[in-house]
């Protein structure tokens, strides 16, 4: 049976080491940075185009223009290529996918379980700092900024708001570990798909 974990994450949470973890576990493929890769290249478009984009909303219906329409910004276009990309890994292959509103993507799935990771403040400043070197005396300020981009870009994109609990099948604050996460994650999936 094919199943998709996709993670939401607050930033400095764990979630992308979690995400790696959990399909390393699981032995099945992992997509963060490589879905716009695997989205660049089958749009034409270049994945410097999609770095750039990554994450940032920009006003999809603020043209009037629709979704689909041929004067879409190449914003929206990075968007939907993401969007796309993830439906057909969905329909391939079992995985763990990272952002990029992919619960949102696949909720008409059945097989797919969604999760978010949060944590303390102190604990994503103590993460920023070891794992993403930013330095001490702005990481909370960047943390916030960083939070609220990724907030104000999948708000947009959805009609769900980022984090809200009811939005998820399983909400795990990382503060007990990254191991015990993964743990936590993985029985649950195992149960709900009756995994051995």
């Amino acid at each position: 049976m094919k199943y998709v974990i996709t993670i939401g994450r607050e930033y400095g949470s764990g979630g992308r080491f979690i995400g790696k973890l959990l399909a390393e576990r699981m032995n099945i493929p992992f997509y963060d940075e490589a879905l716009l890769t695997k989205a660049a290249q089958e749009s034409g478009l270049s994945e410097a185009v999609f770095k750039n984009f990554d994450e940032q909303k920009e006003g999809l219906f603020s043209s009037g223009m629709g979704m689909y329409s041929y004067d879409m910004s190449l914003g929206q276009k990075v968007f939907l290529a993401q969007f796309d990309a993830i439906k057909k890994i969905a329909n391939v292959e079992s995985c763990v996918i990272v952002g990029r509103c992919a619960d949102y993507v696949l909720r008409d799935y059945e097989n797919v379980i969604n999760v978010f990771i949060c944590a303390p403040m102190e604990d994503k400043i103590k993460r920023a700092v070891t794992y993403y070197g930013l330095k001490e005396n702005k990481a909370q300020s960047e943390i916030t900024k960083r939070n609220k981009k990724r907030r104000s870009y999948y708000n947009f994109y959805t009609d769900k708001e980022w984090g809200k609990a009811s939005n998820y099948d399983l909400c795990i604050n990382s503060r007990i570990g990254i191991e015990h996460c993964v743990d936590a994650i993985e029985a649950y999936v195992k149960s709900i798909f009756k995994i051995k």
